[in-house]
């Protein structure tokens, strides 16, 4: 067997810390943001997986305070876009602009950077812009680049957007087109917390305050660099066969047109998850077992990640609407 290679020990090394230190950086993300336990780790899986996330709540339940806090955690500049019904590509990805030498008066075109060129992009409110600058998110999500004036700009590593809706005011809203909601590895549902949490928020709105200059100032649990070291070396931990087959299973029971689908909820779906959504799956195990510091990932990890991985994914027949059913409850019914 050849001996590894320096850069391969050291990889080695980071992933047997990583347990310890998602740990810390869970606790550094709990002095700002109370409860939503289920909500960080999901986050955690999605920027440790190169994948990007959707998170819907309603007002008040600290979206923006989460992914900034995680953003300072992971020592990564953060940027925030209100999205509006007047908002224009160029708002997001920047313009080509004439600018004029006070010395010389000689005039060029000058390339000015919108706010997508940082490395952790907090999309608000998303469905509330038009299409056409929704679209303007897809290529920088799915190439790390973007096209402005003719010329291709890569954005640099590690690039991550977080978007957020509001699933209460739904009047002026444009819905995400499926291809813009398959770029999001997962979909996320923050709740309200339960009461001895909300009792805590009371009670501690100003040590809440306190800490969120803490987490912005304070010394970061990780940084961009080693986090992009850390996405690849995730990317080739082990997987089972049994925990691929399970993945592979799950998507394609949300096909109608598969056998496997249960009769119960075929008629319910019209369009199901296609094979990124096995992939998500596969590297966010992956991602789970490494966080929690184990050596390969298991099925109860599939299972596990699977709503918020599917929720997104699959399109509801005409008859599931007038039922008022919801993505969540088809994709409990498929899990059994």
């Amino acid at each position: 067997m050849s001996e590894l290679s320096t850069e391969d020990r050291a990889a080695l090394e980071a992933l047997d810390r990583l347990g310890e230190r998602a740990q810390a950086l869970r606790e550094r993300i709990a002095m700002v943001v109370i409860g939503q336990d289920e909500v960080i780790d999901g986050l955690l899986v999605s920027v440790f997986a190169q994948g990007h996330a959707l998170l819907e709540g309603v007002p008040g339940l600290a979206k923006t305070t989460l992914v900034r806090t995680v953003a300072h955690a992971l020592g990564l500049p953060f940027s925030r876009i209100q999205f509006t019904p007047d908002m224009m590509p160029s708002d997001i990805l920047g313009a080509e602009v004439l600018r004029t030498d006070a010395a010389t008066g000689e005039r060029s075109m000058a390339f000015v950077p919108g706010p997508i060129f940082s490395n952790v992009i907090l999309a608000d409110e998303i469905n509330r812009t038009p299409p056409k600058t929704q679209a303007a998110l897809l290529e920088a999500m799915g190439e790390g680049q973007v096209s402005v004036g003719g010329t291709t700009r890569a954005l640099e590593k590690p690039f991550w957007v977080v978007a957020t809706q509001n699933p209460i005011e739904q009047e002026g809203t444009y819905p995400l087109p499926e291809a813009q909601l398959d770029r999001f590895m997962v979909s996320l549902r923050l709740g309200y917390p339960s009461a001895d949490q909300e009792r805590r928020i009371a009670a501690l709105t100003d040590e809440i305050a306190h800490n969120m200059g803490v987490g912005e100032g304070g010394e970061a649990v990780f940084d961009g660099r080693e986090l992009v070291g850390l996405r690849k070396t995730i990317g080739r931990v082990p997987v089972g066969g049994h925990v691929v087959d399970e993945a592979v299973r799950l998507v394609r029971l949300t096909r109608p047109d598969d056998p496997s689908c249960p009769e119960k909820v075929r008629r319910l779906i019209s369009w199901g998850a296609g094979p990124r959504a096995s992939q998500a799956l596969v590297l966010g195990a992956r991602c789970m077992a490494c966080l929690r510091g184990d050596p390969s990932p298991t099925v109860d990890d599939v299972r596990r990640l699977a709503p918020s991985v599917l929720r997104h994914r699959i399109v509801l027949s005409y008859a599931a609407t007038g039922e008022g059913r919801t993505p969540d409850r088809v994709v409990r019914a498929l899990m059994g």
